[in-house]
């Protein structure tokens, strides 16, 4: 078990406001160094007031944040020392930021049974949904661009209202039994509603999101979490990107034989119509 792993424990069970998720979700992040902050250091990682990272303590079970920070010394290391600040400008610290997320979830993606239980569900779905709302869709679409490579049917889902119900149960009649969700900060209603829907009608559930705190877990068959950068004005999402590529190799190697045909396929006819100038 990982320093993260240990951290998510303390919260595991336990109903948590959204300002307090917000507080777990940056204890998490910075498991290492969180251990080693005064409650208004992490009140300022968090974006949220002092009072209430005490009241979060309290949550948990602790007389008050000492506590809690003693409890999150034992669980990363007695030896532990928080890491100095960075050098360099606020935007080389964000990109370096993505390098430590990227590389937590290379650390991650060792275990590999979630990643193919997901690649499983996923490519025996016939149509394969792919709900994206807000600051998801893109990286919807940036998935289903390539998916729809070496796989028959992606459909993505990218808007809401009624239309989303609508086109998630065409999905549903269509053959589906699986949806892909991305859900990433700040979590879309619509996104969890969907979620919740399309497990009560039969669909297995993997989802792509920002953290084991993610209200999205909860309606999930499958949660895979990368790091979202939150250094800049907007969100940084390199790990969720990289994630939904790895993601969709997990897919290609669950039915290798169907991928590597389909790709071919698709070669040939970009070749035959001249798609590419190389």
């Amino acid at each position: 078990m990982n320093d993260t792993d240990g951290v998510v424990g303390l919260f595991q069970g336990v109903r948590l406001t959204p300002t307090q998720r917000r507080i777990a979700h940056s204890l998490v992040q910075h498991a290492s160094s969180a251990a080693f902050l005064s409650a208004a250091e992490v009140a300022d990682l968090a974006r949220v007031s002092q009072p209430s990272v005490t009241r979060f303590a309290m949550a948990l079970g602790y007389d008050g944040f000492p506590a809690l920070r003693r409890r999150l010394r034992e669980l990363t290391g007695n030896g532990a020392v928080a890491a100095p600040p960075e050098a360099g400008s606020e935007v080389q610290q964000a990109v370096r930021g993505e390098m430590r997320h990227l590389d937590r979830l290379a650390v991650q993606l060792a275990d590999h049974a979630k990643l193919t239980a997901a690649g499983a569900l996923l490519a025996a779905s016939r149509p394969l949904p792919v709900l994206g709302l807000r600051a998801a869709a893109p990286l919807a679409a940036y998935f289903a661009y390539f998916a729809t490579k070496v796989l028959p049917d992606v459909r993505v889902l990218d808007s809401g209202g009624s239309l989303l119900d609508d086109r998630l149960e065409q999905a549903r009649s269509a053959g589906a039994t699986a949806l892909l969700a991305v859900v990433l900060p700040r979590y879309p209603r619509e996104s969890l509603d969907a979620l919740r829907d399309a497990r009560a009608a039969g669909l297995s559930t993997v989802v792509i999101t920002d953290s084991p705190m993610s209200p999205a877990v909860e309606h999930a068959d499958v949660a895979l979490t990368a790091a979202v950068g939150t250094q800049l004005v907007f969100d940084l999402h390199t790990a969720p990107m990289a994630l939904s590529m790895v993601v969709l190799q997990a897919i290609c190697d669950a039915a290798p034989g169907d991928a590597q045909r389909r790709l071919e396929e698709f070669e040939q006819s970009v070749t035959r119509r001249q798609i590419f100038v190389t």
